[in-house]
């Protein structure tokens, strides 16, 4: 079972930091603390997160907060986990195209795949972002996960790029997808516009934009 805020398990609340949950109504009121912090992560930033407004938002004591979780950066640490483990089960849930399956589709389904991630733990990645600043550790857990992506998707998408040339087309896999995750974190973070991370076409774009960089790799002169 995926683990997330939606249909957790025992497992996903062992987690360095957050005292155990063995009886449902205190699973409940963990579960309830760590989706009101993701939903009101995605309208402000951690700092302006306070424990009280956390609290009442659930109906919950402060006192019942620190019972389950150590501090605050042991709360923000447990968010992250659940969304890195989120992460982690998409990329073992992704399945391999047939091999009729052509390069455009299988970008898009690597891109579409990313994309909700992210969209599903938006506040949360934003947070991790900005939190980088003073606590260059907190997006190392992220870092490892653009790598296993790139990892995951380079045997998806290899066999739909043709023979020959596996290392250069290896790397141009790589090159895409920093591409495409740069964009992504930009939108997480500064929300230039003009396309959105909630905007359908940000999909279409960039599966458009990964196809485009691979398909150059075609004719892309070998490096000497």
């Amino acid at each position: 079972m995926r683990p997330s805020l939606d249909k957790p398990g025992l497992r996903d609340f062992d987690l360095p930091g957050v005292a155990p949950s063995r009886q449902k109504r205190s699973q409940e009121t963990t579960l309830a603390l760590l989706r009101a912090g993701a939903d009101m992560l995605r309208r402000r930033s951690l700092a302006e997160l306070s424990i009280e407004a956390l609290c009442a938002e659930v109906g919950a004591t402060v006192g019942a907060f620190y019972s389950r979780f150590e501090s605050k950066e042991a709360y923000f640490n447990a968010l992250m986990a659940l969304a890195a483990r989120d992460g982690e089960q998409r990329l073992v849930e992704i399945r391999r195209p047939s091999p009729q399956t052509g390069l455009d589709k299988r970008c898009h389904i690597v891109i579409s795949g990313i994309i909700a991630w992210m969209r599903n733990h938006e506040g949360v990645l934003r947070a991790a972002l900005q939190h980088d600043d003073t606590r260059p550790d907190k997006w190392t857990t992220f870092k490892a996960l653009a790598q296993a992506t790139t990892k995951r998707a380079t045997p998806l998408l290899l066999p739909a790029m043709g023979k020959g040339r596996k290392a250069a087309k290896t790397r141009a896999i790589a090159f895409g997808f920093q591409v495409v995750l740069g964009t992504l974190v930009n939108a997480i973070l500064n929300d230039p516009g003009p396309l959105s991370l909630r905007s359908k076409e940000m999909e279409t774009r960039l599966a458009g934009c990964l196809l485009l960089l691979l398909q150059a790799e075609f004719d892309y002169p070998t490096p000497k």
